[in-house]
Parts: C-alpha cells; sequence; structure tokens
C-alpha cells in the first residue's frame, strides 16, 4: 500500500528551477522558477510575447535551456547530470523521456495522409510500446473518449477543427504522458468550435492528469484551473487560486493584461 502511495504522490510533479531562455540576444525567460504539483491544473497567461509557449516548449525539451533546469518527477527531459554541469542527451533518450510528457499544439499537427486512428496508433507502434492491434484497441477507445469513435477511418481534411484538435489529444494520451501540455489549443478555431474541445480538456482536469494550460480563454481559466500564473516580460509576475488572480489581480500589469482582455 505504501509502495502505491509514493508512485502516486510523484507521477506527474513538474518542478522547474531558474530557467533562462534567450533568441539572438534577446531573454525570453529570465529566470523561471514553478512547481506543479501531480495532477494540478495550471492555466498560463500573459500577452504576446510573454514568453508562455517557450516556458510551456522548454518542459518537454522542445526548447532547450540556457540556464537552469527542468524535471519531470525528478527527471531531467533533455539532459543529464555529470558532476556540476547539464549535459545534452542523445536524440534517442530524449524522444524516450519525452513520451512522460504529451503536447497538444494550436495548429493540430496531425498527419495528413493517415486517419484519425492512425495518427494515434502512430507513436506507440513506432515507439514499440504496443503492437498493432493493442494499439489499434487504445486508439478506439481514446477517440471514443474525445466523442470521435464514428471518425476513427475519417482523413483530417474531412474533419472540422475541433475535430482535429480532439483526434490530436487523444494522440496526445497514446503514451500515457504523466503531464499534459496545451499551448493555446482553442486559438486556431471557429468560435463555434472552441466548446467542444474545452469539454474534453474538461473532463482531463476532473480526471487528474496534470494539465498545463497556454490559454487566453479567461472564462475557462477561472473554472478549471487549480492555479493561474501570469507572465509577462518573461518573468512570473502573479500566481495564485483563479478566485483570487482573475477577480482581484494585485499587481499592476496582471490588472492592465485582465482590463483589456476581458473588456
Amino acid at each position: 500500500m505504501t509502495t502505491v502511495v509514493a508512485e502516486t504522490a510523484t507521477r506527474g510533479l513538474v518542478e522547474i528551477h531558474n530557467v533562462h531562455k534567450s533568441y539572438g540576444g534577446v531573454e525570453v525567460l529570465s529566470g523561471i522558477d514553478l512547481t506543479v504539483r501531480p495532477g494540478e491544473v495550471i492555466a498560463l497567461l500573459g500577452p504576446s510575447g510573454s514568453g508562455k509557449s517557450t516556458l510551456l516548449r522548454t518542459i518537454n525539451h522542445l526548447e532547450s535551456v540556457d540556464r537552469g533546469s527542468v524535471t519531470v518527477d525528478g527527471e531531467l527531459i533533455g539532459y543529464e547530470l555529470r558532476g556540476e554541469k547539464l549535459h545534452e542527451l542523445h536524440e534517442r533518450e530524449i524522444l524516450r523521456r519525452r513520451t512522460q510528457v504529451g503536447i497538444v499544439f494550436q495548429n493540430f499537427n496531425l498527419f495528413p495522409h493517415l486517419t484519425a486512428l492512425e495518427n494515434v496508433t502512430e507513436a506507440p507502434i513506432a515507439l514499440k510500446r504496443l503492437t498493432k492491434d493493442d494499439a489499434r484497441e487504445l486508439a478506439l477507445g481514446l477517440l471514443d473518449r474525445v466523442g470521435l469513435a464514428d471518425k476513427a477511418d475519417a482523413y483530417p481534411r474531412q474533419l472540422s477543427g475541433g475535430q482535429q484538435q480532439r483526434v490530436a489529444i487523444a494522440r496526445a494520451l497514446a503514451l500515457k504522458p504523466k503531464v499534459l501540455l496545451f499551448d493555446e489549443p482553442t486559438s486556431a478555431l471557429d468560435p463555434e468550435l472552441v466548446g467542444e474541445v474545452l469539454d474534453v480538456i474538461r473532463d482531463l482536469a476532473q480526471l487528474g492528469t496534470t494539465l498545463i494550460i497556454v490559454t487566453h480563454e479567461i472564462g475557462f481559466a477561472r473554472e478549471v484551473a487549480d492555479r493561474v500564473v501570469f507572465l509577462d516580460g518573461g518573468v512570473i509576475v502573479e500566481q495564485g487560486p483563479p478566485a483570487e488572480v482573475l477577480t482581484a489581480p494585485q499587481h499592476p500589469r496582471t490588472q492592465e493584461f485582465l482590463a483589456k482582455v476581458l473588456g
């Protein structure tokens, strides 16, 4: 019993320590410190260029860091520690560790030549996690979970934007990640399709998956997030429960941003 509790307590713990990232001499992340507890839902808010997406991508090492570290359950994703220095791992090992962290992009990134079912089964089969039959069974279950059991044989071009994004979520879940990242998952959708994607994310939040969501959907953040983290200029300006940050923000920059977004 003790072992099970210990495993549950450390599944999906994200620790970001003093992360810096620059592009062409411009610092995009300036010493970010953030701990996300297992099963916690974090909404990352902030203006364009504040570093939200870059921070998200450092968590699964789609972006390297210039300084600092990111761990999931105590394990570095893109690096290993030798002495006191971090060394980047070989690509194969990066890919292995990256499977712990799923990511859903704003533009779906589905393979256009594969059906919905094939998009979901591709990674588990390619990484030799599952046989074709087992991967198919898993994928059908995941497509059903996101409300697309009847679209398994459809190609992305035959699906609406909302349906494509739900396939992308099913694909991200197929490797059973410890953490799921969403980079503005509704920004490329027509307004009437936003709700169907948010419903799926809402269900994931209720199941206890660790979620980190970059979003401009303030109402959704208020409803689903355990904590809102507001970034500006590459630093965390303010964070706390949605009821506090979104209703009575303390920092002038947060106040200004919310006044513009909420009109």
